[in-house]
């Protein structure tokens, strides 16, 4: 491994054009990720900046048997992971299924070892290498132009699912809260276009731009596509300590600091936001604690609000500490998927969901991130992001919300298109029915 550290101050570019360079360099590469925590404060920190590319094969897993697949070839010497598990990771880990129409086409579970990898801090770059000299690197970064954001300029934005049609699920699912199948539900519609040409890269930039977020990544695997500006944590581990941090609750920036701190105060003491919150910050305690010792899972924040560029939501974090015996794979197959994109109770969310929906959310719901040499972790939801399949020009991405039986479905479809808000802002806007 050849690795070398550079001041910011030593470099002939200022820092953030080499980390546009850096980009525009990897992108040549079939097989790229890109991690950025954009300088926000979060607890326990975003992602580290990472940009990692691979022109050699991914990790060869069994896509029928992933988690155990992963196991074997964490048990062995590894350098770090980069890639995802998607949404349908959940049907091995449940007697589920998933018929739904894909438009993308991910496999299940991607991740790749890096030949090359730089870490980014605000004062200097690690450049770390299998195979090449850092020397060498650090010639074709610079000898790259650097890239710009930029949004595409003819993108046809259609809705899978009417607004009368996602109004009507949602007085389904209030009919099964009725019931007593789910206390809560997040239900998820697509917007997606065909024929979309565009430039991955430069796009993720301009979402970047428009909603910076503490999980934010750019995912190259040959022709797929990830773009994500996540504002939210599936599961981090450190040593034996696992960190957990579901949102459930949003609501608009204000325009002056005066609205936004009403509006603040407003989601902060929304009874029906609150009890979304409790329901899932119980859910996650209870996927814990299947892997973590008893007495150790604890909720270190509830109800924390933290605003974004675009909104604020609504955080808890919950912490536990692994049984001795127990590896991340114990603990990924406890957790996943992210109980706030699933409800409670979770098996009959995800069977309910698969009725209602219209699309197979890919790695929509899924978590994107990366696994180190120590087989500590850190992972996103993927929300707010993204997907796109060069080859055919599908791109796709999904919002949702949580459903309670105190749900209004007006007011739910007006978050929906809330949340949409960034991603449209960067296709600019153009939106079919």
């Amino acid at each position: 491994m050849f690795t070398a550290t550079i001041k910011a101050e030593d470099l002939p570019v200022p820092i953030q054009e080499f980390i546009l360079r850096a980009l525009a360099w990897a992108d040549q590469h079939p097989l790229v990720c890109n991690y950025n925590h954009n300088n926000i404060p979060y607890p326990h920190s975003g992602f580290e900046h990472i940009l990692a590319i691979s022109s050699g094969k991914p990790v060869d897993l069994d896509q029928e048997n992933v988690l155990e697949s992963i196991r074997t070839k964490l048990s062995g010497n590894h350098n770090l992971w980069c890639g995802y598990l998607a949404y349908d990771l959940k049907n091995q880990i449940e007697k589920l299924s998933s018929q739904n129409n894909d438009g993308i086409g991910f496999p299940v579970a991607f991740f790749f070892e890096p030949e090359v990898y730089l870490y980014f801090s605000q004062l200097s770059i690690t450049i770390c290498s299998t195979n090449q000299s850092t020397n060498a690197i650090l010639e074709y970064i610079l000898s790259s132009a650097p890239l710009v954001a930029s949004s595409p300029a003819k993108i046809n934005i259609q809705q899978r699912v009417s607004p009368d049609k996602y109004k009507a699920n949602v007085e389904k699912v209030k009919a099964h809260i009725l019931e007593g199948d789910v206390y809560e539900l997040n239900y998820c519609i697509e917007f997606f276009a065909e024929n979309a040409d565009l430039q991955p890269l430069p796009l993720y930039l301009a979402l970047n731009d428009a909603s910076p977020t503490p999980f934010s990544g750019y995912l190259k695997y040959n022709d797929r596509y990830l773009l994500s500006a996540s504002p939210e944590r599936f599961l981090k581990k450190e040593g034996k300590k696992l960190i957990s941090q579901p949102i459930k609750g949003t609501i608009r920036r204000g325009q002056t600091p005066q609205e936004d701190a009403q509006l603040q105060y407003q989601l902060r003491h929304d009874e029906k936001e609150l009890a979304e919150n409790m329901m899932i910050v119980d859910l996650v305690r209870n996927d814990l604690s299947r892997s973590c010792a008893t007495g150790t899972v604890q909720v270190e924040e509830m109800f924390g609000i933290y605003g974004f560029r675009q909104v604020s939501q609504m955080i808890s974090t919950i912490t536990g500490e692994l049984k001795p015996g127990n590896d991340l794979v114990d603990a990924l197959q406890g957790t996943f998927p992210m109980g706030s994109m699933t409800g409670a109770p979770k098996i009959s969310a995800m069977q309910i969901i698969e009725e209602l929906e219209e699309t197979k959310r890919g790695l929509y719901s899924g978590a994107f991130g990366y696994i180190t040499s120590e087989n500590d972790c850190d992972f996103n939801v993927v929300i707010r992001s993204i997907q796109y399949n060069a080859s055919t020009k599908y791109l796709s991405f999904m919002v949702g919300s949580a459903i309670t039986y105190d749900s209004d479905p007006e007011r739910e479809y007006e978050e929906c298109l809330l949340k949409a808000q960034a991603i449209l802002k960067v296709l600019n806007e153009r939106m079919s029915g």
